[in-house]
């Protein structure tokens, strides 16, 4: 302390001293730049590569469960001999869900609650698959039991199942939008660091012209130079990183739940719908008058035209309100030819309903036939929302393509040139 005090009472002195002292100024600019900055990289790398893909698994486990579950009602519907491609369909569903499971499970970033959904998903969905098993064996005999066993699955499925692959994909999206805020955040740090090293460097440059009065010091002009550059671009990178993840939630992933929510409605309501006839009033609600799965399947059509209303809302473009708009027509059309069938089963001519809701050589026009038309225009909904999302989230990560490098390599050479900005009036003293 005693050399700093001394080197201070001369010029010489106090110019090392203010030249070490920009020096360590620009470059802990540099240094909170690049930890921030890292930071953000880091968190829309996540956005893009790790829990969107991780939520959209999630949703795509209660998907493929809820759809599995339709599958196996329309299957029982059909009789003994049970559909081939209705048959495929189901074993698809739960291999693509046993997949998925399998997949998270593996993900070595799933927080505590996530593994303990999955391992709840594993362990129960083998029962639910041996329960429809026993379904199918006791339907090809002919035995009402069948029924017995194909409503325990369902319960098992709404009841055990779903709820879990909700908590799932909760979890996996609140993940999500953890990522997006962080990436989002604003660099205060940098910012303000930026600002300190700018305006250090400008009292230098003053100190010297009112000592010297030479107007710049090249040096120091340099130094000022990359530390603004480093600072613009820190502030223009950002603000398009957070503009593009802005337009990556709300136009894509708002979009996806709302698309997937009406889309697993849509499921659940087929399944109701199928389970009406199977049951045929064996499972009451809770006035105990009304039919449960016929009040299910009234719920679930509710939720499913309110999230096809919320999603054209959202939608900001032709390609994503077209498919839309067919589901919407779908639903209005499903509704039609469900309230014909269910007329026909509650005169109890079943045989009349049953080809109403399933299909046949003489009724094309099914229940069935509509919904297929709803699901298919959802799933290319969400297929178009997935690429809006991608693209945007890709867009920001973009923006900030580069900036760690670039703002490490100028922080240096802007310490390095203040430095010999400075040497060069320290030699005017030699």
């Amino acid at each position: 302390m005693d050399l700093l005090r001394a080197g201070a009472t001369t010029e010489p002195g106090r110019l090392r001293i203010i030249g070490a002292v920009l020096a360590a100024v620009v470059l802990l600019f540099g240094a909170v730049a690049l930890w921030e900055i890292s930071g953000r990289v880091t968190a829309a790398e996540d956005v893009v590569g790790r829990s969107q893909p991780l939520s959209a698994d999630a949703a795509s486990i209660y998907r493929s469960l809820a759809d599995a579950d339709t599958a196996s009602s329309s299957g029982f519907l059909a009789g003994a001999q049970e559909p081939r491609e209705v048959r495929q369909r189901y074993e698809k569903d739960i291999a693509n869900a046993s997949e998925l499971l399998v997949n998270a499970a593996a993900n070595t970033g799933a927080d505590g609650e996530s593994r303990k959904e999955i391992t709840l998903l594993g362990r129960e969905l083998p029962r639910y698959t041996g329960l429809i098993e026993q379904a199918r064996a006791n339907n090809r005999q002919g035995l009402p039991l069948g029924g017995a066993y194909l409503r325990h699955a369902n319960e098992q499925m709404s009841t055990v199942l779903l709820p879990a692959a909700q908590r799932l994909y909760e979890a996996e999206t609140g993940r999500l939008y953890a990522d997006y805020d962080e990436a989002r955040s604003w660099p205060l740090a940098s910012t303000g660091a930026g600002l300190l090293a700018l305006a250090a460097l400008a009292w230098a440059q003053r100190r010297d012209y009112l000592r010297t009065h030479r107007v710049l010091n090249q040096g120091l002009l340099a130094a000022a130079a990359a530390a603004l550059v480093v600072l613009m671009w820190l502030t223009v990178g950002h603000a398009l990183a957070r503009s593009e993840l802005s337009e990556a939630r709300t136009d894509g992933q708002e979009s996806l739940k709302v698309l997937n929510d009406a889309r697993i409605a849509s499921l659940q309501a087929r399944a109701g719908e199928n389970l009406t006839l199977i049951s045929r009033g064996a499972v009451l609600a809770e006035d105990k008058k009304s039919d449960k799965y016929d009040v299910d399947y009234a719920t679930n059509m509710k939720q499913l035209d309110a999230g096809l209303a919320r999603a054209l809302r959202l939608a900001d473009d032709d390609a994503g309100r077209d498919p839309v708009t067919r589901a919407v027509d779908g639903v209005a059309q499903w509704k039609q030819r469900h309230a014909a069938a269910r007329e026909s089963d509650m005169r109890g001519d079943y045989e009349q309903a049953l080809p109403q809701v399933i299909g046949d050589a003489n009724h094309k026009d099914s229940s069935g036939a509509s919904f297929d038309t709803v699901d298919a225009s959802l799933e290319r909904a969400v297929a178009h929302e997935q690429q809006e999302f991608t693209r945007a989230a890709r867009g920001g990560l973009g923006a900030l393509d580069g900036l760690t490098t670039g703002a490490a390599a100028l922080a240096v050479l802007g310490a390095v040139a203040a430095l010999l900005g400075i040497g060069r009036r320290l030699s005017e003293y030699r």
